[in-house]
């Protein structure tokens, strides 16, 4: 920036002092007229340096165009990355309330729209300020009495610049809010455009574009209008002001006070003073978008943050559990390329409540205990908060009340990411990168060998339908993976946590995407996984639970059975309803026996 003005000064030097020089030079053209000889040297010398000082302020124009466009771009650049870390701080709250293509919209075009207006006012804002005071000051120096004639403008078209930008700034504002909405919208409609089809919504759904696309152009159009009626009157209120001067001037040359020459520079600085005052009107437009880009752009940026870690142990992870536990097999490394730090796995929740929004609870007083090594899996309806369990288990919220420790730390005292390092976790809608099949495997432990990464493949059986791609392991997955089926995804994704190695699991629905052979296999690799680690299964198929070693039902956020399945079962309540509901209509849909009328 401070090139960019150094630049712009020079810019300006140069551009002030060369009509100063032609003026001289029209004189010593009058006066050889006027005498009959011609000092042809000094008019040489008048000329050249006229024409040097065009050039040398060409040079300066440049520099100052690079630097301006560098810095520009530097800022950019810093805009986007503090955007991309905030959105690593925010809430999960803060994304259930907001759609993606709004967010998305935000951090892309609203920032590109903040470096394109900042690169064009940099190069124009600064140059018309520094024109406009070199200007004045020549027109002083030349005549005070034309200078103050032309000074009348400069009150008319600040009135007119902020009687303008206070309308133009709303509709600016709606313009990009609307631009938000239009790509929540779009990125709705991609996403689902397999749903959309099935469904014949095509016409409805462009129906709807074409009213937040026309919502868009209506508001681009009033911001566009209200904001370009600026430029027009700057003109007419220069041209007045050129006008003003012309026939005072003429009038102080016929009177004696002024030469040719004098009246002729000054008529140039004056179109050097009402030119910059005419482009700063004309920035106005990109000013008021700039601002309401910056205004979103800064709300999200503003916008409140997790509650921040209680960071004692922040800087090394592996202090929390350091003396916990001895490394066991298979423990894997941190993405930050340390060893993964080993919980024991003894869970706790002690009278946990939790709402998403207030008063409406959707955990109430929630309290069990997991001991190293258990397989416990959460079953009921849906809505009864099963995956909410596992959210606050992993603090993607913080709770409303009570506590949860892990191996006796209350987890609000750990770093996040000392927490998580702990967590294995297989989603129930797989989440695959755009990457090779192998760079998606690896994600679980970067660096990984590749005998480990293979071995992680052949243990959640994805070894087999990779060798039968023409590109193996190196087949490279687009568009979230959409290439595989649900299932071959969900494959690739539980060999991500096999090779990961952490102390604690958490299988949300891990078999919900795949048929039942692949359900069985699944069932053997997770069996393995299990082993000698904690861990936590939220299931519908409640087949896949069978074997485990605490069952807990719940109902509208609450606990209402736990035991083991062949205790429940004895107990003949929810748990045993919501079993041979499965069972009786999976054996009616295998014809075993007819269904009851």
């Amino acid at each position: 920036m401070t090139g960019v003005i150094a630049a712009t000064c020079a810019f300006v030097i140069l551009n002030v002092a060369a009509p100063k020089a032609l003026g001289d030079a029209t004189d010593v053209v009058v006066d050889g007229v006027l005498r009959g000889t011609f000092n042809v040297g000094k008019l040489a010398a008048l000329l050249t340096a006229v024409s040097l000082m065009y050039l040398g302020a060409s040079v300066f124009s440049w520099i100052q165009g690079a630097l301006a466009a560098t810095a520009v771009q530097r800022l950019g650049f810093d805009l986007r990355s503090s955007v991309e870390e905030k959105l690593h701080v925010l809430p999960s709250s803060h994304f259930d309330e907001q759609h993606r293509g709004e967010v998305l919209s935000r951090a892309t075009n609203d920032v590109d729209n903040i470096s394109q207006a900042l690169n064009q006012l940099l190069n124009q804002l600064i140059m018309s300020l520094l024109m406009l005071s070199g200007a004045l000051a020549m027109m002083l120096w030349i005549s005070p009495v034309l200078a103050v004639i032309a000074l009348v403008s400069v009150p008319v078209s600040a009135l007119i610049t902020v009687l303008v930008a206070r309308k133009s700034q709303a509709y600016f504002t709606e313009q990009w809010g609307s631009t938000g909405e239009l790509h929540a919208q779009l990125e709705e409609f991609f996403t689902g455009h397999e749903v959309i089809k099935a469904f014949g919504w095509q016409e409805a759904s462009a129906a709807s574009f074409r009213e937040s696309n026309g919502k868009l152009s209506r508001a681009s159009a009033r911001a566009q209008y209200v904001s370009g009626v600026v430029q027009p009157l700057m003109v007419f209120v220069s041209n007045l002001n050129y006008v003003a001067v012309a026939v005072v001037g003429a009038l102080q040359v016929t009177a004696g006070a002024m030469t040719i020459g004098g009246i002729q520079a000054f008529i140039q600085f004056s179109r050097l003073f009402s030119q910059p005052m005419g482009q700063i009107g004309g920035m106005l437009t990109l000013m008021q978008s700039c601002l309401a880009s910056a205004e979103r752009v800064f709300a999200l940026l503003d916008a409140p943050e997790i509650s921040p870690d209680q960071a004692a142990r922040a800087g090394d992870p592996a202090k929390a559990w350091a003396g916990k536990s001895p490394a066991k097999a298979g423990a894997g490394k941190s993405p930050a390329g340390g060893t993964t730090p080993v919980a024991e796995g003894r869970i706790a929740f002690e009278h946990v409540s939790f709402s998403y929004s207030p008063g409406s609870p959707v955990v109430q007083d929630l309290s069990f205990a997991v001991e190293p090594g258990q397989t416990v899996a959460i079953v009921g309806h849906t809505g009864a908060g099963k995956t909410t369990v596992v959210n606050l288990l992993m603090r993607f919220y913080e709770l409303d009340s009570g506590r949860i420790t892990v191996d006796g730390m209350d987890i609000a005292e750990m770093p996040r990411d000392e927490l998580r390092s702990a967590f294995g976790t297989v989603l129930q809608d797989a989440w695959l990168f755009t990457g090779s099949i192998r760079e998606n495997i690896e994600y679980g432990r970067p660096g990984a060998s590749e005998d480990d990464i293979v071995a992680a493949a052949q243990a959640s059986h994805v070894d087999q339908f990779v060798r039968s791609l023409p590109d193996g392991y190196a087949t490279v997955l687009g568009d979230d993976g959409d290439s595989l089926s649900r299932g071959q995804r969900q494959l690739v994704s539980i060999a991500r946590a096999q090779l990961a190695g952490r102390s604690i699991l958490v299988l949300d629905e891990a078999t919900s995407s795949v048929d039942s052979r692949t359900e069985v296999q699944i069932r053997q690799a997770m069996q393995r996984l299990r082993h000698g680690r904690t861990s936590f299964v939220i299931a519908h198929r409640l087949s896949t639970v069978r074997d485990a070693d605490l069952i807990l039902v719940m109902d509208h956020g609450r606990i209402v059975e736990h035991g083991t399945h062949q205790q429940l079962m004895a107990r003949g309540a929810l748990y045993t309803d919501l079993y041979q509901a499965q069972f009786a209509g999976r054996e009616q849909r295998r014809g075993l026996r007819k269904p009851e009328q």
